[in-house]
């Protein structure tokens, strides 16, 4: 059975023979009484502030939840972002192999093309130049038959300025 400050304050007792001394009764259970009320509101309050610390405590439990599954979050989004960022590496880092490849390659087939046409131009300047003798030897050789074939022949000497001289004046010309 439950006792509360008030039953103590409004409690009665029998009265016998030779017994206790009502008034010290009363009065002791009045202080009881009292001490039990001041008591029982400390309890109260310290289940009071228990319940509270209680919610705080939950509250906090439930902060620290949310924020370890927002570090767990975070640790996850960045993993995946180093994870992203490693395949877009690794493919640009293909995508400038290839290049380079196709570079090199083209640079390759262009020095090819430049040595074929220098060795063009060569072959085409030798053929020139043994097609140039040819025809200066051709020309020297009709020189020289036709030296051989005509006769020497002696052009005079004319002067511009002076006009022709008289004594150069060949039997052809009409000057009397």
């Amino acid at each position: 059975m439950k006792i509360s400050p008030i039953d103590l304050t409004h409690k009665t007792f029998n009265k016998k023979m030779m017994g206790l001394d009502p008034d010290q009764v009363m009065e002791f259970l009045h202080q009881v009484s009292s001490q039990m009320e001041v008591l029982l509101h400390e309890r109260n309050n310290l289940r009071e502030t228990l319940r509270e610390r209680e919610l705080n405590l939950l509250e906090y439990k439930e902060r620290d939840k949310v924020l370890k599954d927002t570090i767990a979050t975070a640790s996850q989004m960045a993993e995946r972002m180093r994870g992203d960022a490693e395949r877009e590496a690794k493919l640009i880092i293909a995508d400038a192999q290839q290049k380079s490849e196709l570079i090199i390659r083209d640079a390759r087939d262009s020095l090819k093309k430049m040595y074929q046409e220098v060795t063009d131009l060569k072959r085409a300047r030798l053929q020139f130049e043994a097609n140039l003798k040819a025809l200066a030897q051709a020309h020297l050789s009709i020189l020289d038959q036709g030296e051989k074939y005509l006769p020497q022949v002696q052009l005079p000497n004319h002067s511009i300025i002076n006009g022709p001289r008289t004594s150069e004046i060949s039997p052809l010309s009409s000057n009397p």
